[in-house]
């Protein structure tokens, strides 16, 4: 039987991960519920570590059909492309949600919290401080991120490596001060609407820099074994776009929580 196609796209072979990432997906969302619930976290541990062990094995594959069994054809990355562009509006609506909840609250403030913005008894974080070095970080991390990705296109492989490792590195230096950030906070999820809508902006902000952060490791790891070349770094690309959305959500951010907000 012949192994070559006459047409250009990509028929996937069997995989049993679509049904162990949907059973790691069940699990972790029960084992929430059980957790807030009855403070055991074994099913939401359970459901963890599925859907992990599913992401690495199925991403392993797919780097597989692309970098050594060449299945990501010009139409193939297209739709990968288009893919990536997709979800990145996504994510984009979904911290629209936050920016919604957060304008609703501070423009109008209720007599609840004391008609004024931020509320009575909070005292919000200097943006001078920690907030603008963080800002700093990330503007400096989309900077290395263009010239990894631009080394890559001119086939300067020692470039692409530096450009890439300063990214990381910088990328988890930004969640080692917001760390410090959250540990040091004056207030608390819990301290009215201005602590629950900072929390929830900057806490998934800060998961989506630990997202991208592993994204561009994996992409260093890739570049090592030499997975890229100069016409075909899609994996690398998807990457370099999922940063430049994380570093246009925190200048968002920084302005209206951060600054004015303040």
């Amino acid at each position: 039987m012949s192994t070559h196609s006459n047409h250009p796209f990509h028929l996937v072979d069997y995989s049993p991960w679509p049904i162990t990432g949907a059973l790691g997906a069940m699990f972790m969302t029960t084992g929430l519920v059980k957790w807030f619930h009855q403070y055991n976290i074994n099913l939401l541990m359970i459901g963890s570590i599925i859907t992990l062990l599913t992401m690495i094995q199925w991403w392993r594959d797919v780097t597989r059909e692309g970098t050594f069994q060449g299945r990501h054809t010009y139409v193939v990355t297209m739709g990968l492309r288009w893919g990536m562009i997709l979800f990145i509006t996504s994510e984009v609506f979904f911290f629209i949600s936050f920016f919604w909840g957060f304008f609703h609250s501070s423009l109008a403030p209720t007599v609840e919290i004391g008609s004024m913005w931020p509320p009575v008894g909070i005292t919000p974080f200097n943006p001078l401080q920690i907030p603008l070095l963080n800002t700093l970080i990330l503007l400096s991390s989309g900077i290395t991120v263009t010239w990894a990705h631009h080394s890559l296109m001119e086939n300067n492989y020692n470039q692409a490596f530096q450009g890439l490792l300063f990214t990381v590195i910088l990328g988890l230096y930004f969640t080692a001060l917001q760390a410090f950030e959250y540990y040091e906070s004056p207030f608390t999820i819990a301290d009215s609407v201005y602590g629950s809508t900072f929390f929830m902006a900057t806490g998934f902000h800060g998961l989506h820099v630990i997202i991208g952060s592993s994204f561009l490791l994996i992409c260093l790891f890739r570049h090592l074994f030499n997975h890229f070349s100069p016409i075909h770094h899609f994996g690398f690309e998807a990457a370099a776009w999922y940063w430049h959305f994380v570093d246009v959500v925190w200048l968002f951010l920084y302005i209206s929580i951060y600054w004015w907000g303040s």
